[in-house]
């Protein structure tokens, strides 16, 4: 079973964060980086639904040079090889453009599985695994919380509302998205570590997908970021006095023509 995770490289949770002096992102130079949450909780799935039914795993990740750190630490915690998709462009793109720069690399390899996380901690768009499957013209499903390997099919479970949960069956290749906490991820150990320098981190330039720099240029986002800004701290109370219905009157006209929340 070949299973293709699609992993991203994201500020540390913790991080203090600098916005730029035109206010559209921040000081990512300054940052410390990990990988995205999800995206770790699908690399365990697939290496769990590895050892379970044999096959290969294989991350796939784009951006600038930095994001081979946390190809490096997918690959010592058990991924076979590692396919980075090199540009600087890949930290400000939408969603679409995103999931057509992945879509032309996944279109090279030949994958029974496709995993992602469901979000990002960056963006949290929660976007580009649904539409990449659209790319694909993969089936999909989304807060998968449970992953059954069945003849030429899966069977997985998602999280619905109010601690619902609905099981559904696709056939392969299918395209999963990932949510967070569903397994224990594990440590790369020292042999694993020592291992993943001798396995493949293959680089790819977008020519070598057949996409140019036009294909990812900030300019064709369909989102697009006006200004950021660290909200203003305040803090104002106000008490109601009077009889109960007096009070919810008050409260009711506060929260409608001041809240602007009713």
């Amino acid at each position: 079973m070949n299973i293709i995770v699609c992993m991203k490289q994201v500020p540390v949770k913790d991080s203090l964060l600098k916005i730029n002096d035109d206010g559209s992102w921040v000081h990512e130079d300054e940052l410390n980086y990990e990988i995205n949450e999800s995206d770790h909780y699908a690399l365990e799935t697939a290496l769990r639904l590895k050892e379970e039914h044999g096959g290969e795993v294989i991350i796939l990740t784009m951006g600038p040079e930095r994001v081979k750190e946390a190809i490096k630490k997918g690959l010592a915690e058990g991924a076979d090889r590692a396919i980075h998709i090199n540009n600087e462009n890949f930290t400000t793109l939408d969603p679409f453009v995103n999931a057509r720069v992945l879509a032309a690399a996944l279109k090279q390899e030949q994958a029974d599985l496709v995993l992602a996380g469901l979000q990002t901690d960056d963006y949290g768009s929660a976007q580009t695994g649904v539409v990449l499957a659209e790319y694909l013209g993969l089936p999909h499903a989304s807060i998968v919380m449970e992953i059954q390997k069945q003849d030429g099919h899966v069977k997985v479970k998602r999280e619905l509302e109010s601690g619902w949960f609905q099981w559904v069956e696709m056939p392969l290749p299918a395209l999963l998205t990932i949510q967070s906490g569903i397994n224990q991820i594990r440590y790369a150990t020292i042999k694993g570590i020592m291992m993943a320098k001798k396995k493949e981190i293959k680089v790819l330039g977008l020519s070598d997908l057949g996409l140019s720099e036009a294909d990812v240029d900030d300019s064709g986002s369909s989102v697009k970021f006006k200004k950021i800004y660290i909200p203003a701290k305040t803090k104002q109370s106000q008490m109601f006095e009077g009889e109960p219905k007096e009070v919810a009157e008050q409260l009711v006209d506060k929260l409608k023509n001041e809240a602007k929340v009713l």
